[in-house]
């Protein structure tokens, strides 16, 4: 069973995301904030992580950039959540190495595909489609 951590604020975005991923077969841990989010993966080394982008002292941001230069980390692939949908900055987030953006409110199947494609694809795929994705949106926003 693969596992899949949740870094999110908000208890009722994990607990659907918890609901939805464990009805899809996943184990689920979560973390209520970018540090205990950070550890965790560090810890536990998920097959996936889904990130919130706002959240208050570690956003997800500054959670990309660490999973991302951590060699326990580095590799695994990342969806973030947010509620966002400006395309620069979803052009950031694949930039900081994001392999997914899905916006919120999200619908629950968009979760649980996005983090089946995630997980079945080879580190070589989701580096070229996050390039391509990157590349999209500079071409949307300039």
């Amino acid at each position: 069973m693969h596992r899949v951590l949740v870094i999110d604020d908000e208890a009722d975005v994990r607990m659907l995301c918890r609901v939805n991923l464990r009805h899809a077969g996943y184990d689920v841990l979560e973390a209520d904030g970018g540090e205990q989010g950070i550890a965790m993966a560090n810890e536990q080394t998920p097959d996936a992580v889904i990130v919130d982008l706002m959240m208050p002292r570690v956003d997800g941001f500054q959670v990309l950039r660490n999973l991302r230069a951590t060699p326990a980390s580095a590799e695994v692939p990342i969806l973030v959540l947010t509620a966002d949908g400006r395309i620069d900055g979803h052009r950031t987030c694949y930039e900081l190495g994001a392999d997914a953006v899905v916006t919120k409110p999200f619908m629950p199947e968009s979760l649980t595909e996005g983090v089946a494609r995630l997980i079945a694809a080879s580190p070589e795929d989701r580096v070229a489609a996050r390039r391509s994705a990157e590349e999209a949106a500079r071409a949307m926003f300039g």
